[in-house]
């Protein structure tokens, strides 16, 4: 049996197979540069070998879509010729090594996903996971990556408007830091990654290429734990840099003279050049010698696996070399021609006249070979699904377990974070963070887009199809409760090792869940990204399907947000309230349990919901939004008068249990605000709907008050803010 050492491609984390395969499409023995390459190229950061075929099963079309899976970013149609490009990508593992750079360029690797579409950025939000907060460790990544989510997004000058953070164990040495981008172009500026037309000049444009980050991919393909040794140089970002860039590239793309153009993300340049090359089912021509570097001595194998950041990969019409390098220069930026486009389908590189590696493009893209791994629930969830949560003891003190899921940092206010942000960055926010979702102006327009990340991973731990539902319809009811329509979403699959069957099934699951809701509601997935491996030692993160959702708001005189508003303003329960605690926030905490199942989840209903809410926010009878989540109907509330700094009087009449009343989360709720006029006309829409009303309390006061018949909360209105401000803050000044 040979050692690793006399099989390289092992050490590469390729497979014997796998690297039999590679010589088959060769016809040859692959050299050290082509191995490296296929190593890259074939990890499953880039590939997506183990899910390509479970992905298929999403549904990605609709009239709203003008661009679907497939390319940098997704992109909808919002009317008058405009359109919005958006995507979500992870940066987990350089966070995990580098929490400051690694959130950095994660900013910024999306960021130039969406220009490179044609789409100026509008937007930035990003869905966080740490482990507990009282661990040092997990309070030093959190510190880090937010100051470089800061620092990288207020220096470009896009703003950060939204986003989620969550805390559980799991993700005490494996965090996520899940980035999204939002964007906003014109149809006729849609630009894509494409390198075709014989003859066409390949062009590298932006920042000099360094050593950084090299095999970052393949780290990303492996468990941290058994790769420390092989940990890569985490690349630095320069957002004045990516400002120019982004400039630049949006200024030649309005020139019509651009065939193609890619972001040099995972890979480098050897993804960006070989993906354009096959997407136009063509052959590109290098030479690495031409290509302008920061670092003496660099070899090609460096130079093509490099992920220095801040640098794009162009294709424009022959003959407009000068024009490029015009526009470029005049930024302060270089752009060197370094290939051609061919016709042979072969990706080509030469240093000098010395041909360094050959290899059909879609070699490295299209025949990377797809694998359908095992998948098995595992019979552990038979138990942990089956706890017996019926005869759980019921709190003495209702108030004090307020207090205290209100001061739990997953539910805490997160102005600790976003206050770091300049989420006011171009003056269009209309809906700041803290609300059920942002919204941003459309400029020229009445229009607005509103936006969102949610996944409640523990629910998807528990049942992963129930809770990847729950994922998709929360971000929808949040855009909802906003005013605004959902159209389309992007997600990032967060999971562990796929080769363990449990694992697998959990992805398989999600990824059924995500798709039958975005069916039923209609919000198609236009891309995203999946990101494996997520775990040390053996140990994995909490399943974690994020999704982003994108949606319009016809007329930005009607958004809506979560705050109570006025004195004997009237407060209606829109749905049902249902006897369920399972994976809720109070179970974990009051009884330390993480069990049951997730809440119920009825797509009909909840279609009908959100179209009703919608409605009463067009016809202005709703004052406020707020949809029911973590922490159940009680923490609803208090945000509700945290958000409008007025107090609230509440009865509830359900004959079901007080702690899950209070503290269960069941799905398809929404709590409105209204005044007494318009109660009759919600009421009869809500029947036309045949959505569930119930008229609960009155605004007003100083007080949260909620009566049941077997209980009793009450607490001043500054004790929950202090609570709820406070968490964070004093957390991390400790």
């Amino acid at each position: 049996m040979a050692n690793n050492s006399e099989k390289p491609w092992v050490e590469l984390g390729l497979t014997d197979y796998e690297y039999n395969l590679i010589k088959d499409i060769l016809g040859r023995e692959p050299n050290f540069v082509e191995l490296n390459v296929f190593s890259a190229m074939w990890s499953e950061h880039c590939s997506y070998k183990s899910s390509k075929n479970v992905l298929k099963t999403f549904p990605t079309e609709g009239p709203q879509v003008l661009q679907g899976p497939g390319e940098n970013a997704g992109v909808v149609d919002i009317g008058d010729g405009l359109a919005i490009a958006f995507k979500v990508e992870s940066h987990n593992s350089p966070s995990a090594v580098e929490p400051y750079q690694g959130a950095a360029t994660g900013v910024g690797g999306i960021i130039r996903d969406i220009f490179t579409m044609g789409a100026r950025p509008i937007a930035l939000l990003n869905s966080l996971r740490f482990g507990a907060l009282n661990s040092p460790k997990s309070r030093w990544l959190f510190e880090e990556v937010v100051s470089g989510i800061a620092g990288y997004g207020n220096s470009i000058g896009v703003p950060t408007v939204g986003g989620e953070v969550y805390f559980h164990p799991s993700y005490e040495n494996n965090p996520l830091v899940n980035a999204m981008c939002v964007g906003l172009l014109k149809h006729e500026d849609l630009a894509k990654g494409v390198a075709s037309g014989v003859g066409n000049p390949v062009m590298i444009v932006g920042a000099k290429t360094g050593r950084d980050g090299i095999h970052g991919a393949s780290f990303s393909s492996e468990d941290l734990g058994a790769t420390e040794e092989k940990r890569p140089t985490v690349q630095a970002g320069d957002p004045f840099m990516e400002k120019l860039l982004m400039e630049a590239c949006l200024e030649l793309i309005k020139t019509g003279n651009v065939v193609g153009m890619q972001d040099m993300g995972a890979a480098g340049l050897t993804s960006s050049s070989c993906e354009m090359a096959s997407r136009g089912n063509s052959g590109i021509e290098m030479d690495v010698a031409l290509v302008p570097r920061r670092e003496e001595g660099m070899t090609p194998y460096e130079i093509l696996l490099s992920e220095s950041q801040e640098r794009m990969l162009v294709v424009p019409q022959k003959g407009m070399e000068e024009e490029v390098k015009k526009i470029f220069n005049k930024w302060g930026l270089e752009a060197v021609v370094i290939g051609r486009v061919t016709d042979d389908g072969i990706w080509r590189v030469k240093e000098g006249d010395q041909i360094v590696a050959e290899i059909p493009a879609k070699g490295l893209t299209d025949m990377c070979p797809v694998y359908d791994p095992e998948a098995q629930r595992n019979l552990v969830m038979d138990k942990i699904q089956n706890c017996d949560l019926i005869d759980l003891a019921e709190p003495k003190d209702y108030n004090q377990v307020l207090l205290d899921l209100l001061g739990r940092p997953t539910i805490a206010s997160k102005e600790w974070v976003y206050e770091q942000y300049d989420y006011l960055g171009g003056i269009n926010t209309v809906i700041p963070p803290g609300s059920s979702a942002a919204v941003i102006r459309i400029k020229g327009t009445n229009k607005g887009v509103a936006l969102t990340v949610d996944c409640n991973s523990r629910y998807v731990y528990l049942d992963p199809y129930q809770g990847a539902m729950i994922a998709v319809s929360e971000a929808a009811r949040n855009l909802v409760c906003s005013g605004a329509k959902p159209l389309a979403i992007t997600n990032c699959l967060n999971f562990g090792n796929p080769e363990k069957p449990e694992i697998f099934w959990h992805f398989k699951e999600a990824v059924r869940g995500m798709g039958d809701a975005c069916r039923e509601l209609n919000t198609p997935v236009t891309g995203g990204n999946v990101s494996m491996f997520n775990e040390t030692r053996g140990e994995a993160v909490l399943p974690t399907p994020v999704v982003g959702m994108v949606g319009l708001v016809e007329d930005i005189s009607k958004v809506c947000t979560n705050s109570f508003k006025n004195e004997g303003d009237l407060v209606i329960l829109l749905g049902e309230n249902t006897d369920e605690l399972g994976g809720s926030e109070y179970l974990a905490m009051f009884h330390g349990l993480e069990a049951g199942r997730p809440p119920h989840l009825d797509l009909a209903k909840e279609k009908a919901l959100q179209q009703l809410t919608l409605e009463l926010i067009a016809k202005n009878y709703a004052k406020s939004a707020q949809d029911i989540s973590e922490g159940g109907l009680s923490v609803a509330l208090a945000e509700c008068c945290i958000k409008g700094n007025i107090g609230v009087d509440i009865n509830l009449e359900d004959k079901i249990r007080p702690s899950a009343l209070l503290f269960g989360e069941g799905q398809s709720r929404i709590i409105i605000s209204a005044t007494k006029e318009n109660l009759d006309r919600i009421k009869e829409l809500a029947f036309e709907y045949h959505v569930p009303f119930s008229l609960i309390g009155k605004v007003g006061g100083n007080q949260l008050t909620i009566n049941g018949s077997e209980f009793t909360v009450s607490l001043p209105i500054f004790d929950i803010i202090d609570r709820y401000k406070g968490a964070i803050p004093c957390t991390m000044n400790n």
